[in-house]
């Protein structure tokens, strides 16, 4: 059921933040939704759905990201603007490994502001020549969202920085979140202008626009989406102190792909998952997907790579060759060594500089010989960390060529400015080793540029450069996205400077032939894995996820960042009261099967009894002399006769069914179909062996049962034994008349052929028995065991137990799979319902009614 109270997200953010109003709209929109655009256009309407097939059948595929691919300047005369394709963004570059004939459309920000009386010129004249939709973000809100949120709060954090206090990377601060929020709302509402809601892909990129995919969610429940983040996610120690944490994670959860390039990455966003929200995720024929509300939310590991045809290009161009001649000049008889990285904080640029001084000190051959080239490109953040980092690096710089600089040399060569592509190939070129020390970065595709331009290309094969044989050598960080792609480089931890400086000393002594054999290994890599192989190859799962998307029935529920989306079979709907209870008022004999924590008994509930309210329900229906009532729980039976005692004609199946008593005047009855306990005494020494290892768990012992509960061990630790130990109890207890289970924090050991579904059936089968067959089941419970009561029921009325008449009503509690057909919200609506059947009840309850025994 879809929530009509929809709260703008905005107001989760901040309880009186403001709405934004309406930008005027000028971009043609194909709609292909049955429906009245005015609805659409409201931003509190419902979320679009469809059932009508869309009347354009191509695919596009709608990228957004915060800038987009292109480049904007002023024209000369200060009158508008000329716009042009930026060659080296990654949104450019993916395009050749999507589908030919697919259409691409482009949704993001501009790296210039633009007036407000120019919007609309800019934004058809970009759509008309570009494909591009761009996103006018307000100045207050842009100052907050891009250099607030996102590099004071995100950027330190999922690089490893806390603010431990207001002058090391910034408290955080709740209007910056509103201001996140904002823009990415912004995006939204440009993306929804362009969207066919069933015929578009959208793939969204990087930490920019996180929350994204809940706005876009909540507007269209079939929405094909992915989501790439292209900078590393931290561990769950890191990311739990980001007080916006869960918001984040259900956001992302709405897409239907979420793409990390690192197994380590994707590993910290499961365990986010699993400590903070409780998701557990499984690994199927080599894919692995969260189960998310009946979604099954991707989770893709490709590491992004470098467009080949870009840098060959290049490669060829004349430019380049006077370029390399100077360069091979000016460091004629020296070792170049080179680094390129962004000036940040996290690129550890000064302790390259500190390997290099130990490396000269340690081998003095070297000085005079090895000279580090260090091109730092444009900061794109600012705040005093970064500027701290830049003196340092100025520090060291001018320390370190002091110390060892001679005439006509130079240790140390820092070039501070934009190097473009051709003259950093160039660098590459006579480079013998690239070294690359950041502390912590997402992917960083440098080692794979200087890997293809050592390879050069046919066309330069006369260049004497490349005319021998093919080598390169690289210095990598552990701690970077390309490293694990990189087997054949010296990996090394750029806080240990003796490390480091012996990882160059062995790269730039070592043989010849041993090089060439690294960079071969490398360039076969490098060359198959480029970024239109990983923009297939993620695109190609984004469309397995989604190939279900308009068989399933869907429904948005919840407010705020709390909006998700269930996906469920479409005859799976909730239960009306009207029409079980015109059924119960029809049929002449029922059954009624109540499981009781989690159905009439909330799970939250410490007091676990049951209420007055429940007693004199349950006494009601069992008043009935049509009614054969049963709660059937996996509780001990002497609890729950001794809750239920005012109730004398209930039926109790206690323990999964293994004790069965018809009434309070029966006895027990056992259903087991054995006797002995022996295997008590083999699993118990078991279940304690790991409780004793495992802080948080416990034992329960039931009178035919042993259960082992994790709820209360660390999510990770407690499912990680629970999974041993059921191995382990599978083991010893193979011979044994028992089977050893797994459920929700609990491994359970019972005896063989007990379940609710056994019971159940035994119910029936003794009501047909009696010439009392029943015309209406109702039959409610809320977990795993009750799916085997919803299971029977339908073999029942395949074997005639039960009439292919009865009015069957299985519910589960709670919107989720389930074989049920039915479903009610939670324990509130279970008692909302008995007490509608209650209240149409033949009689009330009385001291001489027909007991449950038929």
């Amino acid at each position: 059921m879809m929530s009509k109270s929809y709260t703008n997200l905005l107001d989760l953010a901040s309880g009186n933040f403001p709405i934004m109003g309406r930008e005027r709209r000028r971009l043609p929109r194909v709609m292909t939704v049955a429906g009245v655009i005015s609805e659409l256009d409201d931003d509190q309407a419902n979320s679009v759905s469809s059932d009508v097939p869309s009347s354009v059948m191509q695919d596009r595929i709608i990228i957004v990201a915060n800038q987009l691919p292109v480049k904007a300047k002023r024209r000369p005369d200060n009158k508008g603007w000329s716009f042009s394709w930026d060659e080296d963004s990654l949104l450019l570059q993916l395009k050749d490994g999507l589908p030919e004939e697919m259409e691409v459309l482009y949704v993001g920000s501009l790296n210039v502001e633009v007036d407000s009386n120019e919007q609309d010129d800019v934004s058809q004249l970009l759509l008309d020549r570009f494909k591009c939709v761009p996103a006018f973000l307000p100045h207050d809100i842009l100052s907050k969202f891009y250099h607030g949120f996102c590099k004071q709060h995100l950027w330190p954090l999922f690089h490893y920085m806390l603010p431990f206090s207001a002058n090391h990377g910034g408290r955080f601060d709740r209007s910056l979140w509103e201001a996140y929020v904002a823009a990415n709302k912004i995006f939204s509402q440009r993306v929804i202008e362009v969207i066919n809601p069933e015929d578009d892909y959208v793939w969204i990129h990087d930490y920019h626009l996180m929350v994204l995919p809940t706005f876009l969610r909540r507007r269209f429940n079939r929405l094909r989406m992915g989501f790439f983040l292209h900078s590393p996610f931290p561990s769950s120690e890191i990311y739990r102190t980001l007080p916006v944490r869960e918001e984040i994670l259900k956001a992302l959860l709405n897409s239907d792909l979420i793409g990390f390039h690192t197994f380590d990455y994707a590993r910290h966003f499961l365990s986010c998952c699993s400590r903070m929200l409780g998701l557990e995720y499984q690994s199927k024929r080599g894919y692995i997907g969260l189960d998310y509300f009946g979604r099954t939310v991707g989770i893709k590991i490709m590491p992004v790579g470098i467009h080949m045809g870009q840098i060959e290009s290049v490669l060829r161009l004349a430019d380049k060759e006077w370029r390399v001649e100077e360069l091979k000049q000016q460091f004629e008889g020296k070792t170049v060594l080179l680094g390129v990285d962004d000036m940040d904080i996290f690129k550890g640029v000064n302790l390259k500089l500190l390997a290099m001084e130990q490396m000269l000190k340690q081998h003095p051959k070297w000085q005079g010989r090895a000279v580090l080239i260090q091109i730092a490109n444009p900061a794109r953040g600012r705040g005093k960390d970064l500027e701290e980092t830049q003196a340092e690096i100025q520090a060291s710089i001018k320390r370190i060529n002091e110390k060892f600089g001679q005439p006509g040399y130079e240790p140390i060569v820092f070039i501070d400015r934009p190097v473009s592509l051709s003259e950093r190939v160039a660098y590459y070129t006579i480079a013998e080793c690239v070294v690359v020390t950041a502390v912590r970065d997402g992917m960083n595709l440098i080692p794979y540029e200087y890997i293809v331009c050592r390879q050069g290309n046919s066309v330069s094969e006369s260049n004497s450069e490349f005319s021998g044989p093919k080598k390169s050598m690289l210095i990598v960080s552990e701690f970077i996205g390309c490293s694990p792609s990189l087997s054949g480089a010296i990996r090394v931890n750029p806080w240990n400077i003796e490390s480091t400086a012996e990882a160059m000393n062995e790269a730039i002594s070592m043989v010849e032939p041993e090089k060439q054999l690294r960079h071969e290994k490398h360039y076969r890599y490098v060359s198959t894995h480029d970024v239109a192989y990983w923009s297939r190859s993620v695109f190609q799962d984004m469309e397995r996820t989604c190939k279900d998307h308009f068989r399933r029935r869907c429904w948005g529920i919840g407010l705020g960042f709390g909006f998700r989306v269930i996906a469920l079979d479409p005859n799976f709907r909730k239960l009306s009261i009207d029409a079980i209870q015109s059924a119960y008022l029809r049929s002449k004999r029922r059954a009624i099967l109540l499981d009781y924590d989690g159905t009439v008994m909330p799970q939250t509930s410490i007091n676990k009894s049951p209420s007055q309210e429940v007693i004199s329900l349950i006494n009601t229906l069992c008043g009935d002399v049509k009614n054969t009532v049963f709660v059937v729980s996996g509780r001990g039976r002497d609890s729950l006769s001794k809750w239920f005692s005012p109730c004398k004609k209930l039926g109790i199946a206690a323990e999964h069914g293994y004790f069965v008593r018809w009434s309070a005047d029966k006895d027990w009855e056992i259903c087991g179909q054995s006797n002995d306990f022996g295997w008590i005494q083999i699993a118990e020494p078991v279940m304690k062996l790991y409780t004793e290892a495992t802080d948080g768990s416990s034992i329960e012992t039931k009178e035919s049962a042993l259960v082992w509960h994790h709820r209360d061990a660390d999510p990770g630790f407690g499912s990680s034994q629970a999974k041993e130990l059921l191995d382990h109890l599978e083991s010893v207890l193979a011979n044994e008349p028992v089977a050893a289970k797994s459920g929700q924090y609990i491994v359970e050991v019972k005896p063989q052929g007990v379940s609710k579904g056994v019971v159940a059936e035994k119910i029936f089968t003794s009501m047909h028995e009696t010439g009392k067959q029943a015309d209406f089941v109702l039959c409610v419970g809320d977990d795993r065991s009750d799916e085997d009561m919803f299971e029977i029921i339908g073999n029942a009325m395949t074997n005639g137990v039960l009439s292919s008449n009865t009015s069957v009503f299985a519910c589960t509690v709670g919107q989720k799979p389930s074989k049920a057909k039915y479903y009610l919200d939670d324990p509130s609506d279970v008692i909302t319902m008995l007490d509608a059947l209650a209240e149409a009840s033949d009689s009330p309850p009385s001291s001489d009614g027909e007991s449950a025994s038929p």
